[in-house]
């Protein structure tokens, strides 16, 4: 498990005797052997700026930053991968904010890269080289010759070519889950938001946020063109925008118009949930899926991270358990980052959360953040620090009915993943 590091011209090299290490929250840890996957396809290679990697001296035993200029190596893995630890680094300047990006341990072993990752889902329909760019180009032209007037159209097509988004992508090449954006306001100061950051917040936003407010009819062109298929999906909130049930006023007859004219496919909503009563709305009006975004099940956790304005995490439970009951398929979108995530008091209170909400699956997301950053402004630990691995197979024995994945599936293929998960198949 060698050490991989890069110059400051940004070539990767492999260290010929010094050994890679992660990290846990601040610690810096071992990699074990059953920690490590080969690189997935689709995943990517940076280097993080202004730090030393750490390593370890087989001989000795010695951890030490390396020296000179070299940078440490991170990988950015794909949907439908889960991560397990950070880099080995140190900061050279303690003030340097990392760029919004998941990294992940990335060693060199006798046959190539390996990241200390897991496989939670199927990253087919995730992987960037699935979707043809000259075939998108063409789709994303002739829909805004067909909807020249549609401004939702007009903004997705910049997250599509530009940002290289494969929800919004999906939304011209009429497949799989399909973005519709519709709110520029949000009720929630999220730590690591990546559509709107405060000037003296020290990161950059990776993408730019919606700055309209769409119509209804616009709404309803773009659920109506998804939703051709039994296994479409076309979902609110996306990451260029802000809360999408802000602008419940918009969706519920959106979704009353669309179900008018067709039962096809999903209508799903990525959401914080802090706002019950307007999610209670968009639930009845016909919501199929419900994603809710969390950090933890920890009040001040929850607080530190999201900063929520006007709701606090029991307005996300009860929004949870009432679309549950009302037959919406629910899951999480579970923002995890390790050293922290499997925490056993976060453990303990993310399967009281489960439970007591209805979940059908927790979808793990890798946090993107600057670590030192993130680790300032959240609770110390309470409780030991039991690896992502096995906080992943905690949820797998605590949790039998709830399935363990990446991003958001339609109930006939959540229920076709519980069996494959079962029968311990690759996901």
């Amino acid at each position: 498990m060698n050490l991989v590091y890069a110059d400051s011209d940004g070539n990767v090299y492999d260290h010929p005797d010094l050994l890679a290490l992660g990290r846990s929250g601040d610690m810096v840890v071992e990699i074990m052997e059953d920690e490590l996957i080969p690189l997935p396809e689709g995943a990517t290679l940076v280097s993080l700026p202004s730090t030393r990697p750490v390593c370890m001296d087989p001989k000795t035993g010695e951890m030490k930053a390396m020296d000179g200029s070299f940078a440490a190596v991170g990988a950015l893995l794909p949907q439908g991968f889960t991560r397990l630890l950070l880099p080995g680094y140190v900061k050279k300047d303690r003030s340097a904010v990392l760029p919004l990006f998941g990294y992940t341990a990335v060693v060199w072993k006798e046959d190539g890269f390996y990241v200390a990752a897991r496989q939670s889902d199927d990253p087919y329909r995730w992987n960037p080289v699935n979707c043809d760019p000259d075939l998108l180009e063409q789709q994303v032209s002739d829909r805004l010759d067909k909807y020249p007037e549609n401004r939702l159209y007009k903004h997705l097509s910049k997250c599509a070519l530009e940002y290289e988004c494969l929800t919004a992508s999906n939304t011209f090449l009429n497949r799989w889950e399909g973005a519709v954006p519709v709110s520029y306001s949000c009720n929630a100061g999220c730590f690591g938001c990546i559509s709107e950051q405060p000037e003296d917040s020290g990161f950059v936003a990776p993408q730019t946020r919606m700055n309209f407010k769409p119509t209804v009819e616009e709404i309803v062109q773009v659920m109506l063109e998804q939703l051709t298929s039994p296994d479409s999906i076309i979902s609110f909130g996306q990451g260029c925008e802000g809360e999408p049930s802000t602008q419940a006023a918009l969706i519920i007859p959106a979704i009353r118009e669309v179900r008018r004219i067709t039962d096809m496919g999903y209508i799903n909503i990525n959401t914080n949930a802090g706002l019950t009563d307007f999610i209670r709305g968009i639930v009845d009006a016909g919501l199929d899926m419900m994603r809710v975004s969390t950090i933890s099940a920890l009040d001040e956790h929850y607080n530190a991270y999201y900063k929520p304005r006007r709701y606090t995490l029991a307005n996300v439970e009860k929004s949870l358990k009432y679309a549950s009951d009302k037959g919406v398929l629910t899951s999480i979108n579970y923002l995890i980052f390790p050293g922290v995530t499997d925490r056993e008091e976060e453990i303990e209170a993310m399967i009281g959360f489960v439970r007591r909400t209805g979940l059908k699956l927790i979808q793990l997301r890798n946090l993107n953040i600057d670590p030192e950053a993130y680790l300032n402004i959240i609770p110390s630990p309470q409780g030991e620090i039991l690896g992502m691995k096995q906080m992943i197979e905690i949820f797998q024995e605590e949790l039998p009915d709830v399935a363990i994945g990446s991003y958001s599936h339609t109930p006939e293929g959540l229920r076709k993943k519980r069996v494959l998960d079962r029968s311990g198949g690759t996901p």
